[in-house]
């Protein structure tokens, strides 16, 4: 059971991007699915934290009233008790991994608090045979795909069989194979009486699982609502609440979204690509002709080989092998380096300036650099604000702008996104759609790899699918939406998938 009475939170620090909460009162039951949904910034984070005593014992600031779990106050349960009654799933599993295989990852908790050695391999087998992730165990974690990564981290906390489960962003990376594995062990959590909350963007894997929703606004409970009445609300509801659309089914092309085909020259063209590790290939002989002007979304299954292809074109990777040209030339691996530029998922790692204004020309020779016009590059990313603040004070989205803003200022031919909709709201991926256009529209050639259906719809021309390191596929968004939806997996629902692989 999961209760908050009253519950508020102020962060201490204003390095912290998300908002706080105000008098939140709210319970989770026994084998109830409760969703907190809302725009960005919201407090939704805040409160899956506040259940799990990371705010404030990691997140300094100053928290009122009372959270529970089973019935006791978060603030006097010792941290290996709270482990014990609330297992934690977040948007990203790398960091909550501190071992280097599966197995090892599932054991750590049990070995954290203490289990004997037998007892613990026991628990670990039936924990991987119960989910279903026999074939996972003993892998490299490194060497896994985001979405086989997430059922470690799901597998991790399930060992323990806490009696509460928090889920923060549980789907944002995945493929809709890998979002149908992770409804199937909520679905499982469930019927096992557990008390689940669930802090989402991507609502409609949730239909049909969730007992209730709870909306936020601005840190406080605006709406409470039942599942009923929530697949009551008209998608202009939706909309107005800056919600997700809870039926993939309703997704289709804006009329304005994708600008017709034709008139656009091949900015960049591969044959026969290829990048091999060692342990086989990741990319398999390739072909792409990315046009000036359009938006082209990558598609496939986690760890198809999507972002390693997009470096490669980049000229990121040494070891690809194949002819790349642009413009019709051919590009040696330097000269594709040097006219594109890539916003990576996790673009904390190419952030390096003391400011965002700094971190506009941050890299570029001296003249360059004095003749880029920073303040003009801020204005036109929304980022006007924020030219004092460090890189590492911003929001998710203000990071993925500062990278873009970069991309500008050094006036790269070929940008590359890499999920750049991970964990945003509809405003939010609204914007990216945008943004995407208006570079588009500056005569740059855009790959974007993505799972989202939506963004594809909004912002994209064609798609590109990709499966076992081959391009396998492309579809016009316009023109053949129904075989976008297969590419993209959306053609079959969430709850289908996971009952034909966990009936």
């Amino acid at each position: 059971m999961i209760r908050f009475e009253h519950a508020s939170f102020a962060y201490r620090s204003g390095a912290a991007a998300e908002a706080g909460v105000r008098d939140v009162s709210l319970h989770v039951g026994s084998g109830q699915v409760v969703v907190l949904c809302g725009r960005s910034g919201c407090g939704k984070s805040t409160l899956l934290r506040m259940a799990n005593g990371l705010a404030p014992r990691f997140f300094p600031g100053e928290r009122t009233g009372r959270v529970l779990l089973d019935g006791e106050e978060v603030g006097d349960l010792a941290t290996w008790r709270i482990a014990e009654r609330a297992g934690t799933l977040f948007q990203n599993p790398r960091t909550q991994f501190f071992n280097v295989d599966a197995t090892g990852e599932a054991a750590f908790a049990l070995e954290s608090a203490g289990w004997p050695g037998e007892e613990i391999r026991a628990r670990v087998g039936e924990t991987f045979r119960e989910l279903g992730l026999e074939d996972l165990a003993g892998r490299s974690v490194f060497r896994l795909s985001g979405g086989q990564r997430q059922k470690v981290a799901y597998a991790s906390i399930w060992a323990l069989r806490p009696s509460n489960l928090l889920l923060d962003e549980p789907t944002s990376n995945l493929d809709m194979p890998s979002i149908a594995d992770i409804a199937a062990f909520v679905v499982h959590g469930k019927a096992a009486g557990r008390s689940i909350l669930v802090a989402e963007h991507r609502l409609a894997w949730l239909t049909g699982i969730a007992d209730a929703y709870v909306y936020l606004e601005e840190g406080r409970v605006s709406r409470v609502m039942e599942a009923r009445e929530f697949a009551a609300l008209s998608p202009q509801e939706l909309v107005s609440m800056g919600l997700r659309t809870r039926d993939l089914d309703d997704v289709a092309p804006a009329n304005d979204a994708v600008a017709p085909p034709g008139r656009r020259g091949v900015a960049l063209s591969a044959r026969g690509l290829s990048v091999d590790y060692g342990r086989g290939p990741v990319v398999r002989e390739a072909d792409v002709d990315l046009r000036s002007g359009e938006v082209v979304a990558l598609a496939g299954r986690n760890g198809a080989g999507k972002t390693t292809l997009c470096r490669a074109l980049c000229g990121f990777e040494r070891k690809a092998k194949g002819a790349v040209s642009l413009d019709g030339r051919r590009a040696a691996r330097k000269r594709r380096v040097r006219a594109s530029s890539m916003v990576f998922q996790d673009v904390d790692y190419q952030l390096f300036a003391e400011s965002a204004a700094a971190e506009v020309t941050f890299g570029l020779p001296r003249r360059e650099a004095a003749a880029v016009d920073v303040d003009a590059v801020l204005r036109e990313l929304a980022l006007s604000e924020a030219a004092a603040r460090h890189p590492a004070t911003l929001s998710g989205g203000q990071k993925q702008r500062l990278a873009v803003a970069a991309c500008l200022a050094a006036d790269k031919r070929l940008l590359v996104f890499d999920e750049p909709t991970s964990g945003i709201d509809l405003d939010g991926m609204r914007r990216v759609a945008r943004l995407l256009g208006r570079l588009a529209g500056q005569g740059r050639a855009i790959l974007v790899v993505t799972h989202d259906l939506e963004l594809i719809a909004c912002a994209c021309d064609r798609v590109l699918h990709m499966d076992g390191g081959r391009v396998v596929g492309q579809a016009s968004v316009r023109d053949d939406f129904d075989a976008v939806r297969a590419m993209t997996g959306a053609s079959a629902s969430v709850q289908t998938e996971r009952e034909e692989k966990h009936p």
